[in-house]
């Protein structure tokens, strides 16, 4: 173990890594594309955009240069009261992507907290007007962060058990792989007008298995939501930004949200930052002298020019018509590998959207983020220095979009590789 192993584990305490019983970290040195450049000299592939945040590959020299040019000019300034280029800018370009009926965003730090936001905008939407719509649903199996309201929304079990106490009631309805049961439980429940808010992962649920489901569905969802005043939330943190073969999920949708949450992928993997929008509906609620009806939600570095600057320079390639070649060319691969899985006798379900392919196996445990199956997923990618950091028993790939046909089927064919090792 080197000196830095051995300061790490004495200092630091990592996200979603048990204390006791686990491999030390890997030490990186560097990272360029979609490779991360360990201090022991092997070459990782990042198959899983360092937890689906980067979108071009790391280190990208017009997204470096964004932010050296940024920080030789504005690092950070209160965002109450001042303004910057780069905030306005960036506003600008989101607006120009999202769906048209976003009018504004509110600056924050992260998908967790572009999520509080929203919720908070929605509670207050209806205080504002004097009126008690205090209940929310979401999805059964959703995930939508790690802060209390954020974990609130999301399904219960073993990652919010300590917290379950503190956490306010929700309305769960099911995942919608059955449409007419979904639509007829989520009609039945906004009908008593005392729900506020819907939330959701539009088309994908990520964290809870990389579920998908089909936007028809969702629509109706929306349609009877809005025919009932319910104020409707995507949470695109995850689908953003292309991942879904769309700039945004909400794209196939034909009813579209009034407020959306944004991260991950707005910087392309560079510096945190989270976005929540909304539409003039919840802008009209707060559009009022009274002081008392001022969204009171700030962070210390909302806002943040670099963040701004750099999410600038995302953008820029994002809608670059060489991104969206990549975009479609990674869907196509995605669509063709995955159909060859469908008859593999250890393949419970293959599916894909976009960019993210996900590959479901038969175990005995069943489906489960603690499918002891992970262990050895994680470890035999790691051992041919690809990184695929496996949902339970779900192996899946969602890589940067810089990367090419060579280096997909390299990883399709140590994938094929794990399945026949089974057996």
């Amino acid at each position: 173990m080197s000196d830095l192993v051995q300061k790490d584990a004495a200092l630091i305490w990592h996200p979603f890594t048990p204390l006791v019983g686990n491999d030390d970290p890997l030490l990186v040195k560097s990272a360029e594309g979609i490779y991360l450049h360990l201090t022991d000299g092997r070459k990782v592939i990042d198959a899983v955009s360092s937890w689906w945040v980067n979108l071009h590959g790391h280190s990208h020299p017009h997204i470096v240069k964004a932010l050296q040019s940024q920080i030789a000019e504005l690092d950070h300034v209160i965002f109450a009261g001042f303004t910057h280029e780069p905030a306005i800018k960036l506003a600008e370009n989101l607006l120009m992507i999202l769906p048209a009926n976003q009018s504004k965003v509110f600056f924050s730090d992260n998908g967790s907290t572009a999520v509080e936001v929203a919720l908070k905008m929605s509670f207050q939407f209806w205080t504002n007007q004097g009126i008690a719509r205090k209940k929310v649903i979401a999805i059964e199996g959703s995930y939508h962060g790690d802060t209390v309201g954020a974990m609130s929304v999301g399904s219960r079990g073993m990652f919010t058990a300590p917290f379950d106490p503190y956490l306010f009631d929700v309305l769960f309805i099911d995942f919608p792989i059955s449409g007419s049961k979904t639509v007829e439980q989520f009609s039945t429940l906004v009908h008593n007008n005392e729900i506020g808010a819907f939330i959701f992962e539009p088309l994908v649920q990520g964290a809870g298995g990389m579920r998908m489901y089909s936007p028809q569905i969702l629509d109706e969802l929306i349609r009877i939501a809005r025919s009932n005043g319910v104020v409707c939330i995507a949470d695109e943190v995850f689908t953003g930004f292309g991942r879904t073969g769309k700039m945004f999920a909400s794209d196939y949708l034909d009813e579209k949200p009034d407020i959306i949450c944004i991260s991950k992928g707005i910087t392309g993997g560079t510096m945190p930052l989270g976005v929540t929008s909304c539409s003039e509906k919840i802008i009209k609620a707060f559009t009022d002298a009274d002081f008392s009806k001022t969204f009171f939600h700030g962070h210390s570095y909302t806002g943040n020019p670099l963040a701004c600057a750099v999410a600038n320079a995302s953008y820029e390639l994002l809608v670059s018509e060489t991104c969206q070649q990549q975009i479609r060319a990674i869907g196509n691969l995605h669509e063709e590998f995955a159909l060859t899985l469908k008859s593999h006798p250890r393949v419970k379900e293959a599916r894909s959207l976009g960019t993210i392919l996900a590959i479901e196996l038969h175990t005995l445990e069943g489906t489960s983020y603690a499918n002891e199956m992970r262990k050895s997923i994680y470890s035999f990618f790691m051992s041919r220095d690809i990184l695929l950091r496996p949902l339970g028993n779900i192996i899946y790939m969602l890589p940067p979009y810089c990367i090419t046909a060579a280096e997909l089927n390299r990883i399709y064919r140590c994938i094929e590789e794990f399945l026949d090792q089974l057996g």
